[in-house]
Order: structure tokens, then sequence, then C-alpha cells
């Protein structure tokens, strides 16, 4: 499981997006957002390194 911290995220649309970038990369993800903390937990095939730069851009 990878964490990461997203300090701009805070609404509904975001977490769509979120999802949505992840899903591009490897549709099978498991994805948990946090909205309250700002975080989200991925399960994944994909490497932290590529999922970050995903959610970077």
């Amino acid at each position: 499981m990878q964490t990461f911290n997203l300090p701009t995220m805070s609404c509904g649309h975001c977490e769509k997006k979120v999802r949505e970038t992840i899903a591009s990369l490897d549709p099978d993800a498991d994805v948990k957002v946090d909205l309250s903390t700002r975080t989200v937990s991925v399960e994944s095939a994909v490497g932290r390194d590529r999922i970050a730069d995903a959610l970077k851009a």
C-alpha cells in the first residue's frame, strides 16, 4: 500500500480526478481517498514514482 499526501485535494471533484488518474495507470488499482486528511492510499502494481508523477501532473 502506497500513501500520498495531496495538500490541495479538498473536494469531491478532486477525488474524482485522483481516481481517474490512477485508473488510467492501473484500472485494477485499489484506491482509498480520505478528503479530511488529504491522503490517498493506493494498492497497485504500478511503481510509486510513476503514480506520484501522474498525480503531480
